[in-house]
Protein backbone atom coordinates (compact mmCIF):
# COMPACT_ATOMS: atom_id res chain seq x y z
CA UNK A 1 0.00 0.00 0.00
CA UNK A 2 0.81 3.53 -0.60
CA UNK A 3 2.23 5.24 2.18
CA UNK A 4 -0.20 7.97 3.27
CA UNK A 5 -0.46 10.79 1.11
CA UNK A 6 1.63 8.85 -1.87
CA UNK A 7 -0.30 8.18 -4.92
CA UNK A 8 2.46 8.33 -7.41
CA UNK A 9 3.78 5.16 -9.20
CA UNK A 10 6.97 3.05 -7.32
CA UNK A 11 10.25 4.90 -8.51
CA UNK A 12 10.68 4.34 -12.36
CA UNK A 13 12.72 1.68 -13.33
CA UNK A 14 14.29 0.27 -17.10
CA UNK A 15 10.57 0.39 -19.13
CA UNK A 16 11.27 -2.34 -21.43
CA UNK A 17 11.77 -6.61 -21.07
CA UNK A 18 14.31 -7.98 -23.44
CA UNK A 19 11.82 -8.20 -26.83
CA UNK A 20 11.22 -4.56 -26.02
CA UNK A 21 7.56 -5.40 -24.52
CA UNK A 22 6.91 -2.61 -21.44
CA UNK A 23 7.40 -3.31 -18.36
CA UNK A 24 4.08 -4.52 -16.38
CA UNK A 25 2.67 -1.48 -14.27
CA UNK A 26 1.12 -2.18 -11.09
CA UNK A 27 -2.94 -2.46 -11.01
CA UNK A 28 -3.74 -3.67 -7.96
CA UNK A 29 -3.59 -2.73 -4.01
CA UNK A 30 -4.44 -6.01 -2.34
CA UNK A 31 -4.79 -6.03 1.59
CA UNK A 32 -4.85 -8.76 3.67
CA UNK A 33 -4.83 -10.10 7.18
CA UNK A 34 -3.94 -13.69 8.38
CA UNK A 35 -5.79 -15.23 10.49
CA UNK A 36 -5.58 -18.35 12.71
CA UNK A 37 -7.16 -21.56 11.08
CA UNK A 38 -8.95 -22.92 13.69
CA UNK A 39 -11.35 -19.47 14.13
CA UNK A 40 -13.55 -20.79 11.14
CA UNK A 41 -15.85 -23.85 12.04
CA UNK A 42 -19.07 -22.87 10.27
CA UNK A 43 -19.95 -20.14 7.81
CA UNK A 44 -21.36 -18.47 10.69
CA UNK A 45 -17.64 -17.95 11.72
CA UNK A 46 -17.28 -15.80 8.29
CA UNK A 47 -19.87 -13.18 9.16
CA UNK A 48 -18.87 -12.85 13.07
CA UNK A 49 -15.58 -11.46 11.69
CA UNK A 50 -17.60 -9.40 9.34
CA UNK A 51 -18.82 -7.41 12.43
CA UNK A 52 -14.93 -6.95 12.77
CA UNK A 53 -14.84 -5.46 9.72
CA UNK A 54 -18.03 -3.36 9.74
CA UNK A 55 -16.50 -1.93 13.35
CA UNK A 56 -13.12 -1.04 12.13
CA UNK A 57 -15.04 0.31 8.74
CA UNK A 58 -17.32 2.55 11.30
CA UNK A 59 -14.45 3.96 13.20
CA UNK A 60 -12.27 5.35 10.41
CA UNK A 61 -15.15 6.79 7.97
CA UNK A 62 -14.99 3.71 5.73
CA UNK A 63 -18.57 3.07 3.60
CA UNK A 64 -18.86 -0.57 4.41
CA UNK A 65 -21.91 -2.51 2.48
CA UNK A 66 -22.30 -5.93 3.35
CA UNK A 67 -25.56 -6.26 0.71
CA UNK A 68 -23.85 -6.76 -2.37
CA UNK A 69 -23.04 -9.94 -1.32
CA UNK A 70 -26.44 -10.65 0.14
CA UNK A 71 -27.45 -14.39 -0.90
CA UNK A 72 -23.81 -15.32 -2.25
CA UNK A 73 -22.76 -18.61 -0.94
CA UNK A 74 -19.43 -19.66 0.30
CA UNK A 75 -17.01 -20.45 -2.81
CA UNK A 76 -15.35 -23.68 -2.66
CA UNK A 77 -11.89 -24.43 -4.42
CA UNK A 78 -9.20 -26.57 -4.38
CA UNK A 79 -5.40 -25.43 -4.46
CA UNK A 80 -2.67 -27.38 -5.23
CA UNK A 81 1.45 -26.17 -4.85
CA UNK A 82 3.90 -27.58 -7.10
CA UNK A 83 7.43 -27.44 -6.74
CA UNK A 84 11.04 -28.96 -6.63
CA UNK A 85 11.69 -31.74 -3.91
CA UNK A 86 14.03 -29.30 -2.71
CA UNK A 87 11.42 -25.68 -3.18
CA UNK A 88 14.08 -24.60 -5.59
CA UNK A 89 10.89 -22.24 -7.06
CA UNK A 90 9.32 -20.88 -3.37
CA UNK A 91 13.53 -20.42 -2.17
CA UNK A 92 13.63 -18.03 -5.59
CA UNK A 93 10.69 -16.46 -4.89
CA UNK A 94 8.70 -18.38 -7.40
CA UNK A 95 4.91 -19.73 -6.81
CA UNK A 96 3.36 -22.35 -9.02
CA UNK A 97 -0.05 -23.22 -8.18
CA UNK A 98 -2.94 -25.16 -9.56
CA UNK A 99 -6.40 -23.98 -8.93
CA UNK A 100 -9.92 -25.08 -9.71
CA UNK A 101 -13.43 -23.80 -8.74
CA UNK A 102 -16.26 -26.41 -7.48
CA UNK A 103 -20.04 -25.80 -7.89
CA UNK A 104 -22.41 -27.58 -6.07
CA UNK A 105 -19.67 -30.20 -5.15
CA UNK A 106 -18.29 -30.55 -9.01
CA UNK A 107 -15.80 -29.09 -10.79
CA UNK A 108 -16.11 -26.05 -13.14
CA UNK A 109 -14.18 -25.31 -16.14
CA UNK A 110 -10.55 -25.90 -16.67
CA UNK A 111 -8.23 -25.94 -13.83
CA UNK A 112 -6.25 -22.28 -13.99
CA UNK A 113 -2.40 -21.94 -13.47
CA UNK A 114 -1.41 -18.88 -11.09
CA UNK A 115 2.58 -18.57 -11.51
CA UNK A 116 4.12 -15.69 -9.17
CA UNK A 117 6.92 -13.94 -8.46
CA UNK A 118 6.82 -12.21 -5.41
CA UNK A 119 9.28 -9.76 -3.67
CA UNK A 120 9.58 -7.28 -1.49
CA UNK A 121 11.21 -4.88 -3.98
CA UNK A 122 9.54 -2.99 -6.64
CA UNK A 123 12.20 -3.03 -9.25
CA UNK A 124 13.00 -6.68 -8.84
CA UNK A 125 9.17 -7.65 -9.28
CA UNK A 126 8.69 -5.27 -11.68
CA UNK A 127 11.83 -6.56 -14.01
CA UNK A 128 10.78 -9.82 -13.99
CA UNK A 129 9.05 -10.96 -16.95
CA UNK A 130 6.79 -13.58 -16.01
CA UNK A 131 4.87 -13.68 -19.31
CA UNK A 132 4.25 -17.54 -20.18
CA UNK A 133 5.38 -19.30 -23.51
CA UNK A 134 1.64 -20.66 -24.74
CA UNK A 135 -0.67 -20.30 -27.18
CA UNK A 136 -3.68 -18.37 -26.23
CA UNK A 137 -4.24 -16.36 -23.89
CA UNK A 138 -3.12 -15.54 -20.36
CA UNK A 139 -3.74 -12.47 -17.83
CA UNK A 140 -1.44 -10.46 -16.01
CA UNK A 141 -1.99 -9.13 -13.01
CA UNK A 142 0.99 -7.17 -10.84
CA UNK A 143 0.24 -6.49 -7.16
CA UNK A 144 1.06 -4.09 -4.48
CA UNK A 145 0.42 -6.12 -1.37
CA UNK A 146 -0.37 -4.98 2.20
CA UNK A 147 0.16 -7.04 5.12
CA UNK A 148 0.77 -6.27 8.87
CA UNK A 149 4.26 -6.60 10.36
CA UNK A 150 5.75 -9.99 11.02
CA UNK A 151 6.33 -8.50 14.84
CA UNK A 152 3.69 -7.12 15.94
CA UNK A 153 0.12 -5.33 15.37
CA UNK A 154 -0.42 -1.82 14.04
CA UNK A 155 2.02 -1.65 11.22
CA UNK A 156 1.85 -2.06 7.29
CA UNK A 157 4.82 -3.91 5.19
CA UNK A 158 3.94 -4.19 1.45
CA UNK A 159 5.13 -7.43 -1.37
CA UNK A 160 5.46 -7.00 -5.09
CA UNK A 161 3.52 -9.71 -6.55
CA UNK A 162 4.05 -10.20 -10.40
CA UNK A 163 1.18 -12.54 -11.44
CA UNK A 164 0.02 -14.40 -14.41
CA UNK A 165 -2.91 -16.79 -14.79
CA UNK A 166 -4.11 -18.91 -17.52
CA UNK A 167 -6.06 -21.89 -18.35
CA UNK A 168 -4.35 -25.72 -17.42
CA UNK A 169 -4.05 -26.91 -20.69
CA UNK A 170 -1.03 -29.60 -20.90
CA UNK A 171 -1.87 -30.99 -24.12
CA UNK A 172 1.11 -31.34 -26.36
CA UNK A 173 3.40 -31.52 -23.20
CA UNK A 174 5.10 -34.80 -22.92
CA UNK A 175 5.55 -34.51 -19.11
CA UNK A 176 4.01 -31.10 -17.71
CA UNK A 177 5.83 -31.96 -14.09
CA UNK A 178 9.48 -31.75 -15.89
CA UNK A 179 12.20 -28.23 -15.69
CA UNK A 180 12.48 -28.73 -19.56
CA UNK A 181 8.70 -28.02 -20.20
CA UNK A 182 8.55 -25.68 -17.14
CA UNK A 183 11.22 -23.59 -18.13
CA UNK A 184 9.67 -23.87 -22.28
CA UNK A 185 5.96 -22.33 -20.23
CA UNK A 186 7.80 -19.99 -18.35
CA UNK A 187 11.50 -18.88 -19.48
CA UNK A 188 12.17 -16.77 -16.31
CA UNK A 189 12.55 -20.37 -14.85
CA UNK A 190 15.87 -20.76 -16.82
CA UNK A 191 18.26 -19.38 -13.76
CA UNK A 192 16.88 -21.45 -11.31
CA UNK A 193 15.97 -25.09 -13.25
CA UNK A 194 18.12 -24.91 -16.24
CA UNK A 195 20.38 -27.60 -16.68
CA UNK A 196 19.00 -30.01 -14.18
CA UNK A 197 16.19 -32.61 -14.54
CA UNK A 198 14.41 -32.06 -11.49
CA UNK A 199 10.33 -32.11 -11.69
CA UNK A 200 7.84 -30.49 -9.40
CA UNK A 201 5.41 -32.39 -7.37
CA UNK A 202 2.53 -31.65 -5.07
CA UNK A 203 4.25 -29.50 -1.76
CA UNK A 204 4.09 -31.82 1.20
CA UNK A 205 2.02 -33.85 -0.60
CA UNK A 206 -0.83 -32.17 0.38
CA UNK A 207 -4.07 -30.70 -1.58
CA UNK A 208 -5.68 -27.44 0.06
CA UNK A 209 -9.35 -26.93 0.45
CA UNK A 210 -10.54 -22.49 -0.07
CA UNK A 211 -13.64 -21.70 1.60
CA UNK A 212 -14.21 -18.31 0.85
CA UNK A 213 -17.38 -16.32 1.79
CA UNK A 214 -17.68 -12.46 0.03
CA UNK A 215 -18.71 -10.10 2.72
CA UNK A 216 -19.16 -7.05 0.41
CA UNK A 217 -17.91 -3.79 -0.77
CA UNK A 218 -15.78 -1.82 1.19
CA UNK A 219 -15.39 2.61 -0.04
CA UNK A 220 -12.31 4.58 0.97
CA UNK A 221 -14.59 7.35 -1.32
CA UNK A 222 -13.22 8.65 -4.54
CA UNK A 223 -13.99 5.89 -6.29
CA UNK A 224 -11.47 3.60 -4.33
CA UNK A 225 -14.12 0.84 -4.30
CA UNK A 226 -12.85 -2.73 -3.14
CA UNK A 227 -14.62 -6.01 -2.96
CA UNK A 228 -14.05 -8.31 0.52
CA UNK A 229 -13.98 -11.59 1.04
CA UNK A 230 -12.82 -13.69 4.11
CA UNK A 231 -11.49 -17.42 3.58
CA UNK A 232 -10.05 -20.40 5.34
CA UNK A 233 -7.35 -22.85 3.93
CA UNK A 234 -7.92 -26.85 4.55
CA UNK A 235 -6.14 -30.00 3.97
CA UNK A 236 -8.10 -31.97 1.65
CA UNK A 237 -9.08 -35.42 3.86
CA UNK A 238 -8.58 -34.41 7.54
CA UNK A 239 -9.86 -30.74 6.73
CA UNK A 240 -6.98 -29.43 9.42
CA UNK A 241 -7.59 -25.43 8.97
CA UNK A 242 -4.31 -24.21 8.32
CA UNK A 243 -5.04 -20.49 7.58
CA UNK A 244 -7.60 -17.53 7.30
CA UNK A 245 -7.58 -14.64 5.45
CA UNK A 246 -9.34 -11.28 5.01
CA UNK A 247 -8.74 -9.68 1.67
CA UNK A 248 -9.63 -6.52 -0.33
CA UNK A 249 -8.43 -5.17 -3.59
CA UNK A 250 -8.46 -2.44 -5.33
CA UNK A 251 -8.31 -2.12 -9.15
CA UNK A 252 -7.06 0.89 -10.90
CA UNK A 253 -5.72 1.99 -14.26
CA UNK A 254 -3.06 4.03 -12.98
CA UNK A 255 -1.77 4.44 -9.40
CA UNK A 256 -1.56 7.98 -9.85
CA UNK A 257 -5.04 8.27 -10.26
CA UNK A 258 -6.07 7.23 -7.05
CA UNK A 259 -7.46 9.93 -4.31
CA UNK A 260 -4.17 10.18 -1.41
CA UNK A 261 -7.11 11.29 0.96
CA UNK A 262 -8.61 7.32 0.18
CA UNK A 263 -4.94 5.28 0.45
CA UNK A 264 -4.93 7.27 3.54
CA UNK A 265 -8.31 5.71 4.97
CA UNK A 266 -7.88 2.73 3.65
CA UNK A 267 -4.39 2.58 5.44
CA UNK A 268 -6.35 3.63 8.57
CA UNK A 269 -8.85 1.49 7.99
CA UNK A 270 -6.39 -1.40 7.63
CA UNK A 271 -4.48 -1.18 11.04
CA UNK A 272 -8.11 -0.59 12.74
CA UNK A 273 -8.64 -3.86 11.37
CA UNK A 274 -5.88 -5.19 13.31
CA UNK A 275 -6.93 -3.85 16.31
CA UNK A 276 -10.55 -4.85 16.36
CA UNK A 277 -9.63 -8.58 15.31
CA UNK A 278 -6.37 -9.05 17.48
CA UNK A 279 -7.65 -11.58 18.76
CA UNK A 280 -8.12 -13.64 15.33
CA UNK A 281 -4.58 -12.49 13.41
CA UNK A 282 -1.67 -14.58 13.00
CA UNK A 283 1.64 -13.29 12.62
CA UNK A 284 4.51 -14.17 10.41
CA UNK A 285 2.93 -16.09 7.82
CA UNK A 286 1.23 -16.80 4.32
CA UNK A 287 -1.23 -18.55 3.41
CA UNK A 288 1.53 -20.15 0.97
CA UNK A 289 3.99 -19.99 3.74
CA UNK A 290 1.65 -22.37 5.63
CA UNK A 291 1.14 -24.82 3.21
CA UNK A 292 4.97 -25.24 2.73
CA UNK A 293 5.61 -25.66 6.55
CA UNK A 294 3.02 -27.80 7.27
CA UNK A 295 5.35 -30.91 7.38
CA UNK A 296 8.29 -29.18 9.33
CA UNK A 297 11.58 -27.60 7.72
CA UNK A 298 10.71 -25.04 6.36
CA UNK A 299 12.23 -23.50 3.72
CA UNK A 300 13.60 -20.29 3.09
CA UNK A 301 11.01 -17.12 3.93
CA UNK A 302 10.99 -14.48 1.19
CA UNK A 303 7.41 -13.37 2.24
Amino acid sequence: MAKTGDTAQPPAVDTLYEDGHPLDEIHYIQAKIILQGMRFTSVQSFFDFSKLVAKAAKRTGVEFDPHTAKGIRPQIREVLFMDTQDFSLYNNYFILRRRITYEDGFPVGDPEIVFKFRHTDFETAAKLDVRPQIPGSYRIKFKEETLPLKERLGGVRSLFSHNVEFPYRPRGYVDPTAASTLIRVFPCLAPVLGSTRKHVQLVNRTAVEEVLQQLGTLDFGKGMIAPCNVSVWRTRGEHHQLVGEFAYQCHFMHKSDLSAKAVQRSEAFFLALQEEAKDWVSLATTKTGAVYRLKGNPPQSHE
